[in-house]
């Protein structure tokens, strides 16, 4: 059974860090792109981090850039999401999902339709 399971959300206050991670089960992380995703309220589900198979250097939107750090971990089957400087316009649901991308960009890219795995999400609350 495929599954992703993120933990690590909560609520934090501007300019504040938070850590989130997500273990795999039931596939190698390794060979497959994995993403970090989130959502706002009312809003439509937004790239925030992204890594694909064949690559080492993680894209980051620029929203997030100089201030995500995305790391994968093949040992552990985990991928986290180190964030810092938060901000309130940060807070969402946070999801991580992978899909098999034979090491192009395309699932990074196109992720609606790439990423095949996703986990339950897990909300960041950025507030005073």
């Amino acid at each position: 059974q495929l599954q992703l399971v993120e933990s690590g959300g909560g609520l934090v206050q501007p300019g504040g860090s938070l850590r989130l991670s997500c273990v795999a089960s039931g596939f190698t992380l390794e060979y497959y792109a994995i993403g970090w995703f989130r959502q706002a309220p009312g809003k439509e589900r937004e790239r925030v981090s992204c890594l694909s198979s064949g690559h080492d250097n993680v894209y980051y939107s620029d929203s997030v850039k100089d201030r995500f750090t995305m790391s994968r971990n093949n040992a552990n089957n985990t991928v986290s999401l180190q964030m810092n400087r938060l901000k309130p316009e940060d807070t969402g649901v946070y999801y991580c999902a992978a899909g098999l991308d034979m090491g192009g960009d395309l699932v990074c890219y196109d992720f609606k339709n790439g990423m095949k795995y996703w986990g339950k999400g897990i909300l960041v609350t950025v507030s005073s």
